[in-house]
């Protein structure tokens, strides 16, 4: 079993979960992180690092985010390691805690110009 990055992470992107993982794990898209779920070691430090509760065990991802193991698990082997912890996007707090942002996902990879991450 592996932890995933759901829903709450699209267009926050808040790095704290990339600074604690021991196992460099996180993978940075345009908008969201995702954990690879062959490198994750279930340490569970990411889940209390998330300011936006954006993390879950597998088994406990919530019915309504399921589709986020898959996501998780596709993107995580087409996007850049990220392992520094970067600033929040900058309209963070406007889709803090809002529904339905699972259209939002961007599936292109984290830009080099980019300066946000989760």
């Amino acid at each position: 079993m592996t932890y995933v990055v759901t829903e709450n992470c699209i267009n926050c992107k808040h790095a704290d979960c990339v600074e604690v993982c021991p196992a460099e794990a996180f993978h940075e898209g345009a908008n969201f992180l995702v954990i690879h779920p062959e490198k994750c070691i279930d340490c569970e430090i990411c889940v209390s690092a998330c300011p936006v509760d954006a993390i879950f065990f597998e088994a406990n991802v919530p019915p309504e985010q399921k589709e986020f193991v898959a996501i998780n698990a596709q993107y995580a082997h087409l996007w850049p390691v990220i392992v520094e912890k970067k600033p929040a996007m900058p309209d963070a707090e406007y889709w803090h805690g809002r529904p339905g942002r699972r259209q939002q996902l961007d599936p292109n990879p984290a830009s080099a110009k980019e300066s946000y991450a989760c």
